[in-house]
């Protein structure tokens, strides 16, 4: 049996590109193993079979954003079941359109962004990526979220005007919505810098209750659909460069 090596040289060895590069290669999820890729260079291989992708390139890894359907009860940003939880690569959505490749580096250090309440389904955005995070952090009063709110109860009279106008919510003057029947029970929002508890609030206040908050765009980006249908809830898929929020 060959004496174990690093991953990374026997990369060398075996294809002549220098120990920067192959490693590189080996970071980028170009090589493998006995078939399953392998990301960490200092893995030690001894006479399995080590191949190198035809189309390895040299390119940096750029950080990913990955687009998830939480379903309900799940806490978005912290608590004792996190939404994160759900971020694994067996739960990446079959039909992602992204053309990304899945890489094991995909799922360190992903920030959870944009807050949701834990009864509320939907849209989450986790990223790596600290543009992403400046522009729905810093930004996050300018981007327009759209939800769909199923609803019980008698809507006051001129209720979908006030809601339209909104109302002030923890101190904060009222925020604007564009606000529609979607049916008998579902209201469609679309507003700007909307808060945790807000959209409860606005409902209350016209005399209706809520029975379930669904998050389906943030900006220009939504959950999703493929030939299948829609993205399902528990699934992810990555944010395709130059998808803008």
């Amino acid at each position: 049996m060959t004496a174990p090596v690093r991953l990374a040289q026997r990369v060398c060895e075996r294809f002549g590109v220098s120990r920067a590069d192959a490693e590189q290669f080996i970071r980028n999820g170009w090589v493998s193993v006995d078939g399953v890729a392998i990301e960490l260079p200092q893995h030690r291989v001894t006479d399995e079979r080590v191949e190198l992708d035809p189309d390895a390139r040299l390119d940096a890894v750029e950080p990913a954003t990955i687009l998830l359907y939480k379903p309900p009860g799940y806490d978005a940003i912290a608590g004792g079941k996190p939404a994160s939880s759900l971020v694994t690569p067996d739960t990446r959505w079959p039909d992602d359109p992204s053309g990304e490749r899945l890489l094991r580096r995909h799922f360190h250090r992903l920030t959870p962004l944009v807050p949701m309440d834990a009864e509320a389904s939907g849209l989450m955005v986790f990223s790596q990526d600290g543009r992403v995070w400046r522009r729905l952090t810093e930004d996050a009063a300018l981007i327009e979220h759209e939800y769909v709110v199923e609803v019980s109860g008698e809507i006051a009279p001129y209720g979908l005007q006030k809601l339209s106008n909104g109302f002030a919510f923890k101190g904060r003057p009222p925020s604007p919505a564009k606000v529609s029947w979607q049916n008998e029970t579902r209201l469609r929002f679309a507003i700007k810098g909307v808060q945790d508890g807000q959209l409860r609030h606005m409902c209350a206040q016209v005399g209706l209750d809520v029975v379930s908050i669904r998050r389906l765009r943030i900006g220009k980006v939504g959950l999703g659909k493929g030939p299948n249908g829609a993205m399902p809830p528990g699934m992810w898929r990555y944010l395709p460069v130059g998808e803008k929020f």
